[in-house]
């Protein structure tokens, strides 16, 4: 009995001192995790956090964004950056609910025919040293540089450059006995070829449509940017070359034969149709449309029984008596409410340099801003990327670069809406426009 109350005291002895130990280790292990954590928290509060908002664009340039923010993230461990895509279609409210409210993001990306409209307001930092000093604004074409450029300040810094060009059907064009268009980005159809083009392919089948001149009428932008070129390539214009006055201008002679032979289309012609059944090109119910360059990756990715070269072509904007293409695109800016421009910047200028641009469009295809990431890129010297390059470079134009762009906007798919689809006289229609714009430029003064 003695031997055995003895074998439970020496357990109970060892028990209590293994115990012990555990919990010497426990308490010595929670205070390494407990320091470890402060720790961390402390390198946390001691990183600089940026919020940087974008427009959502397509997977791909998500895909790009999200690659290029971690990199960053990566290889500054001091800085944090967060990005918050934005739908297109709530952006521009939300960017400027916020800025009226005092809490923009740090960095942002602006679509450059509104940048006037930022700017003057006081919202966007100016960017002209740091890219005088470090943007290499020697790599940039005069057209991209003069779309970030608002009264002698640059204000934003670009990664990609948007062309657009004439998509075809190419089975439309060999049965309508249309010879297929040139692959020289310098010898464009002309918009009298186009029509009579469209017309022999309308009249292949009740169903099939001649051609999308200017990619329908939807919201937003893309309506001023897909049809002021038609105005530019008849040789007319939206404003002044000092942006003060629509007179003369939307409403020039060069202008409203624009208007007419747009309307032509549509009313005259009928080659042109105000709804489109979806995919309409890709199924042989389309013989042309205009579209972006970034169109080329999409078509491919989405439709890949449908093939270049096979079943569709490419070739550049038509033209009427001159050669004009739209530019700019959403570029990157820095608030000026942010508390850390220098680190801000460094980050825009990682993601906009020739490296960050080169990832940028290996992902996504698109036209870059920089001719030495162009000159990187062989497919961007071979057809049809070339077109889109080429076009970018040597004809491309920017939107009116004003404060009162989102009027002008308005007003120029106001009327095209009008002629188009309404049928209204073309004459009324541009007074209608002008005086809308002038009333708004008249109160900037």
């Amino acid at each position: 009995m003695k031997y055995k109350l003895t074998a439970i005291y020496v357990l109970a002895a060892l028990l209590m001192l293994t115990v012990g130990i555990y919990s010497i280790f426990t308490f010595t292990s929670f205070q390494e995790t407990s320091r470890d954590k402060d720790e961390e928290m402390l390198d946390d509060r001691a990183k600089i956090h940026l919020t940087f908002w974008r427009n959502k664009g397509t997977e791909l340039e998500n895909q790009a964004y999200e690659e290029l923010v971690a990199d960053f993230n990566k290889e500054h461990p001091t800085i944090d950056v967060e990005m918050v895509p934005i739908p297109y279609g709530d952006y521009e409210l939300k960017l400027r609910t916020e800025m009226a409210a005092g809490d923009p993001p740090d960095i942002l990306t602006i679509d450059t025919p509104t940048l006037a409209l930022y700017a003057s307001a006081g919202g966007l930092l100016s960017l002209n040293e740091y890219m005088r000093q470090d943007g290499h604004i020697e790599d940039l074409a005069t057209p991209t540089l003069k779309g970030i450029t608002y009264e002698d300040e640059i204000y934003l810094s670009p990664i990609a450059e948007s062309s657009v060009a004439l998509f075809y059907n190419i089975h439309l064009f060999e049965k309508a006995g249309v010879p297929l268009p040139s692959k020289n980005p310098h010898d464009p159809l002309t918009w009298d070829e186009v029509l009579e083009a469209a017309k022999k392919i309308s009249a292949l089948a009740p169903d099939i449509t001649g051609i999308d001149p200017a990619q329908g009428f939807p919201d937003g932008e893309s309506p001023s940017y897909f049809k002021m070129p038609i105005l530019w390539q008849f040789g007319g214009d939206v404003l002044d070359p000092g942006n003060q006055t629509a007179s003369g201008y939307l409403n020039s002679p060069a202008s409203l034969k624009a208007l007419q032979f747009y309307q032509d289309l549509y009313q005259k012609y009928e080659v042109a149709n105000v709804e489109l059944p979806e995919e309409a090109l890709e199924t042989d119910r389309l013989g042309m449309t205009v579209l972006g360059s970034w169109m080329v990756e999409s078509l491919s990715r989405m439709n890949p029984d449908f093939r270049l070269g096979e079943d569709f072509g490419i070739t550049a904007l038509p033209k009427g008596s001159e050669q004009a293409v739209p530019n700019g695109g959403w570029s990157l800016g820095i608030s000026s409410e942010t508390d850390y421009p220098d680190e801000a910047w460094e980050f825009i200028r990682y993601v906009t340099s020739f490296e960050g641009a080169k990832k940028y469009v290996e992902i996504t295809g698109d036209v870059p801003a920089r001719y030495s990431v162009a000159e990187a890129f062989p497919e961007f010297n071979e057809y049809p990327k070339n077109i889109f390059v080429e076009q970018a470079q040597k004809y491309s134009r920017n939107r009116p670069i004003t404060p009162a762009y989102p009027v002008v906007s308005e007003a120029v798919k106001t009327l095209f809406e009008d002629v188009g689809i309404g049928g209204k006289d073309v004459n009324a229609s541009a007074e209608e426009a002008v005086n809308k714009i002038n009333e708004e430029l008249n109160d900037l003064d």
